[in-house]
């Protein structure tokens, strides 16, 4: 009678533990990223600043109070005191800036106007090389604006040392003239390069650009301003004898707002151009003038994206979710690509959509904490509430992160070992086994094959940096090289 001696062979899959431990949080007085009175991990903060192991809201160092700059005018509330010394400033206790240098007027400077004080109005006039009225009657920003933007412009005609002359300006800055130069008259919508007008202002072809405007204007003789420049209009006595609004200029329509054009200065910012200095070599050279509108988008690995476009960086390994590799948003702005990365140990994702041909992207917090409690396949897959993936499979574990988190598993307290060992199984091969030799396989045989290994070590790694994997440059784990 043959016996049966059962041979039980028991395959483990040994996981890695990789998750942080939770982080004591201190009051970094300045963080090493450069930002003020956070609350943050030890390691986050700047050693040269204060630290402290509670809630900055606690500490005397991070009271906020009112930073002023007594030679640029400017008040910044709610600031922490350190931060206003280092860049200059006087700070006071109060918060709110209820304090004589800090309170606000309407500064208007030719055209424009500022709701702001009377040091920083008198900086801003000093900058443009234009006179200042400040008026502190006038008590909000909306009153301010409607001040400056209520009068008209126009040509300002005047004599001056037996010459007829003229400036570009409001109609109310005309009439101040009047106690100053002799036979002061306004034209409203002229140019002071209207043949009509008889002064000593005439069309050029030179232009320029304004603080604080996208477009690219002619000059007169006199330094006035002209129209938005417009090379087929150089010889037009109309175009230089009245104002034309933005929406009468050339390149109106243009939906890259004139970029590189050499004709046209109707830039738009918004449109991705923006008026500056022609530099050979990297732009066009205009007909007329030394300025361009610069094109402000960026190309970047051979596809060129819009002014304000942002998007996903495709960085190696995010896809597999390796460990070590991280999730990154860029961003066009003026002309140049700049990178924003995600939380770290993927931590945040990044999210990517196309409105109208412009692409958006965004880091956001992926939510991956609850995805192995959930049973069901349409709760494991609520985007509304989780970031999660099912995988399916007659394991247990079928609900898993879409985007694998990433463990500082080199901590000594770390519950790491807990989550990775959630995918851990074990699988009891039987074999039957004769008096004679050799041994049939009688249960869960295929726990030997390749592919339900593969299948397993999936599931770990699914969960974070568990399993058995390489990085994001390919290096195998537990590799013992310092590189």
């Amino acid at each position: 009678k043959m016996k049966k001696i059962f041979l039980i062979i028991t395959l483990s899959i040994f996981l890695l533990t990789l998750v942080s431990s939770a982080e004591v949080s201190y009051c970094c007085e300045r963080t090493e990223s450069g930002m003020w009175c956070q609350n943050a991990p030890q390691q986050d903060c700047d050693s040269s600043y204060r630290i402290t192991p509670t809630a900055c809201e606690s500490t005397s160092y991070c009271k906020k109070g009112c930073c002023y700059n007594s030679q640029e005018g400017t008040c910044m509330e709610n600031s922490p005191q350190k931060n206003c010394e280092e860049q200059g400033g006087v700070w006071e206790g109060t918060a709110t800036c209820e304090i004589p240098q800090c309170e606000l007027g309407c500064c208007l400077i030719g055209n424009q106007a500022s709701f702001v004080t009377l040091t920083r109005c008198k900086r801003l006039a000093s900058i443009y090389g234009l006179e200042i009225n400040f008026r502190v009657d006038i008590s909000n920003e909306i009153q301010c604006i409607a001040t400056a933007t209520s009068d008209v412009k126009g040509a300002c005609v005047f004599e001056k040392e037996f010459e007829k002359t003229c400036r570009m300006t409001t109609q109310a800055e005309c009439k101040a003239l009047e106690s100053k130069e002799q036979n002061v008259k306004f034209h409203k919508g002229y140019l002071c390069s209207a043949e009509t007008l008889g002064t000593t202002c005439g069309p050029t072809k030179r232009t320029t650009c304004i603080e604080g405007e996208d477009e690219i204007y002619f000059l007169d003789s006199c330094g006035n301003l002209a129209n938005i420049y417009d090379a087929s209009k150089i010889e037009s006595k109309e175009y230089w004898s009245k104002i034309y609004r933005k929406d009468e200029s050339c390149g109106t329509n243009d939906p890259n707002g004139n970029a590189e054009s050499k004709t046209c200065g109707n830039c738009d910012y918004y449109l991705g151009s923006t008026c500056k200095s022609y530099q050979r070599g990297e732009t066009n050279k205009p007909t007329y003038g030394n300025n361009i509108c610069k094109d402000l988008s960026c190309t970047y690995q051979g596809k060129k994206y819009k002014h304000g476009e942002t998007w996903c960086a495709q960085s190696k390994g995010v896809d597999e979710s390796l460990p070590g590799s991280r999730h990154f948003r860029l961003a066009c702005y003026n002309g140049e690509v700049t990178v924003e990365p995600c939380a770290d140990y993927r931590q945040e994702t990044c999210i990517e959509s196309d409105i109208d041909g412009f692409s958006t992207a965004a880091c956001r917090v992926n939510m991956w904490q609850d995805c192995l409690s959930q049973d069901e396949k349409k709760d494991c897959e609520n985007k509304d509430r989780r970031d999660c993936k099912w995988i399916g499979g007659e394991e247990d574990i079928k609900c898993v992160p879409s985007s694998a988190p990433g463990f500082n598993f080199w901590e000594t307290e770390s519950d790491a070992e807990s989550l990775c060992t959630t995918a851990s199984v074990k699988c009891i091969v039987k074999y039957e086994k004769g008096l004679l030799g050799g041994e049939d396989c009688v249960e869960n045989c295929h726990c030997l094959s390749q592919s339900w290994k593969n299948r397993m070590n999936e599931m770990c790694t699914s969960i974070g940096d568990c399993g058995t994997t390489t990085n994001y440059i390919g290096i195998q784990g537990y590799n013992e090289k310092n590189n």
